[in-house]
């Protein structure tokens, strides 16, 4: 579902472990890395779209996370000219987002790429907090940085 502006509605999970340091995960097409992300669907809260994609992307199930909290309100950011969807009515410009943080509970063991027949990822590492801030596709670093600023505080209470 695209709103009025051409923005998708999605999630992004920033996963903790206990050193602090967060999932950083490689894309199965091309070079990109990112933290695990996806669109909401129409019949579904944030919250239960998180879960589906952390599950779908990641192979965790809520019982291995704690859910430490969440961005207010949505923080969106455009792709470059080249990726719009000119095809839909109203045409797609970008993605609006709701970050959760989640502390890992389990093992990293039970990371698993393969829960779909087309995974998402094909690898991952743990990263110093503001790595990804930094190291994120372009047109994602405002959101990213947005999202860390958010949550940071919650990561001094684990």
């Amino acid at each position: 579902m695209i709103d009025r502006d051409g923005f998708r509605p999605n999630v992004g999970i920033i996963l903790l472990d206990n050193a602090g340091q967060v999932f950083w995960a490689k894309r199965t097409r091309g070079n990109g890395w990112q933290f695990p992300q996806g669109g909401i669907n129409t019949d579904e809260s944030p919250e239960e779209a998180m879960f589906r994609e952390l599950y779908e992307e990641v192979g965790l199930k809520p019982h291995h996370v704690d859910v430490l909290g969440s961005t207010p309100g949505w923080l969106k950011y455009q792709l470059p000219k080249k990726f719009h969807k000119r095809d839909s009515d109203p045409s797609f410009v970008g993605q609006k987002q709701v970050y959760y943080l989640l502390k890992l509970l389990e093992d990293e063991s039970k990371v698993d790429f393969n829960t779909t027949q087309k995974p998402e990822f094909e690898d991952y590492r743990w990263v110093n907090f503001w790595y990804p801030a930094e190291n994120v596709i372009h047109f994602k670093k405002g959101v990213y940085k947005r999202a860390l600023k958010h949550l940071e505080f919650l990561t001094k209470q684990i």
